[in-house]
């Protein structure tokens, strides 16, 4: 009785893991689209902070799209090493690419 209510539990958890990630993702999205220029009143002007900062918002939103809905939280533990180390180098690569 004991592991039919641990994996009822734990699917429970994992749904609540899943809306959490999909409101932060909706809250992280509706923050970059009114940090670029253009969706505000205020004039806004694309300089390198701005980027860095919509650089690192795209970032976290792909490693909470990779872990929540790929199901990588759930994958070995090289898996989930080896998708961060490709988000991070991902990013980063395109930030560099806007500098240069």
């Amino acid at each position: 009785m004991t592991d039919t209510s641990t994996a009822a539990t734990d699917h429970r958890h994992d749904k609540r893991l899943i809306v959490y990630a999909w409101l932060g993702l909706t809250a992280v999205t509706l923050l970059a689209w009114l940090l670029t220029p253009g969706h505000s009143e205020v004039s806004v002007r694309l300089d390198r902070g701005l980027v860095a900062g919509i650089v690192v918002i795209g970032a976290v939103k792909s490693r909470l799209i990779i872990r929540y809905f790929m199901e990588v939280r759930h994958a070995p533990r090289w898996l989930r090493i080896s998708t961060d180390a490709w988000t991070a180098a991902l990013w980063l690569s395109l930030f560099c690419l806007y500098l240069y």
